[in-house]
């Protein structure tokens, strides 16, 4: 498919009855196993490809080329579409924002997350007026392209700190009226907050499942008004999971009995080929 008809699909997923799961491979490889499952769009973790660069997940750990170069390796490996995990634009200004998406769409890319956090300890969210800015510009950007891209506009007060629903649903509205086409606030506590996000936005609302303790199914989340579902680093975390495993395995008892749980040889030889 062409960058235009991924675009279609890709819009057309967030309208539908129930959510759809948007997995997030972290390279070209893990990319085709995904599309080879049947999945029906790809995002891109920036931890799990920190983890596989041997860096921690951290502000300014990766850089835009580094996070853009690999986007472009995964655009490329399926006829999926792709978005991209964008942190929070590689800049402070409206104008980085705006440039940063400018290139997310030249590789390829159909949609995009664009966060509220600085990455300063001392001041971890942008201030409201900024943030809505932020988006405006970024929004600005996509309303100029020739096909529809998805914008997705991150509240992210729960991951730093900031445990004020009122504050996060605040922030979704003026994202949404500056233009986002999907909202997403990480790292909400519960079902109900879930849902009172859902309720408080008429764009598509996007979560990330695969976090401990976090077990809604996706037919309950569809109840509690979600469109999209993301896995953020989980898989990533659960491949190392089973890599950390079979090595203590060899290590403490010299027995090797986690090959029998390794996927054969030959179906992944197999997937290794674009879909």
């Amino acid at each position: 498919m062409n960058q235009l008809d991924k675009a279609l699909s890709f819009k057309n997923l967030h309208q539908g009855l129930q959510p759809f799961v948007m997995p997030n491979p972290w390279d070209a490889g893990t990319a085709r196993v995904l599309a080879g499952m049947g999945f029906k769009a790809l995002a891109t973790t920036s931890a799990g490809l920190a983890f596989a660069l041997g860096r921690k997940d951290a502000e300014n750990a990766l850089s835009r080329d580094e996070i853009l170069r690999n986007a472009h390796d995964i655009v490329d490996a399926s006829d999926l579409p792709v978005s991209a995990d964008l942190e929070n634009g590689f800049g402070d200004t409206p104008d980085a924002v705006a440039e940063t998406i400018r290139m997310a769409v030249a590789i390829g890319l159909v949609g995009g997350s664009i966060e509220d956090a600085t990455g300063r300890q001392e001041s971890p969210i942008y201030d409201f007026d900024h943030a809505v800015e932020r988006i405006a510009a970024a929004a600005e950007v996509v309303r100029s392209l020739p096909f529809p891209f998805m914008l997705t506009a991150r509240a992210e007060n729960f991951l730093n700190g900031r445990f004020d629903l009122d504050d996060t649903i605040r922030r979704l509205q003026a994202f949404e009226a500056a233009g986002a086409d999907v909202l997403f606030a990480p790292g909400l506590p519960d079902a109900e907050a879930i849902r009172l996000v859902c309720a408080s936005v008429s764009k598509p609302v996007s979560v990330v499942m695969g976090l401990k303790g976090t077990t809604y199914s996706v037919s309950q989340l569809g109840d509690l008004g979600v469109h999209r579902i993301s896995l953020g680093s989980s898989l990533s975390r659960a491949a190392w999971g089973a890599f950390m495993r079979a090595a203590q395995e060899v290590q403490t008892t010299g027995t090797f009995a986690f090959s029998d749980q390794a996927i054969p040889f030959d179906i992944v030889n197999g997937m290794m080929i674009k879909n």
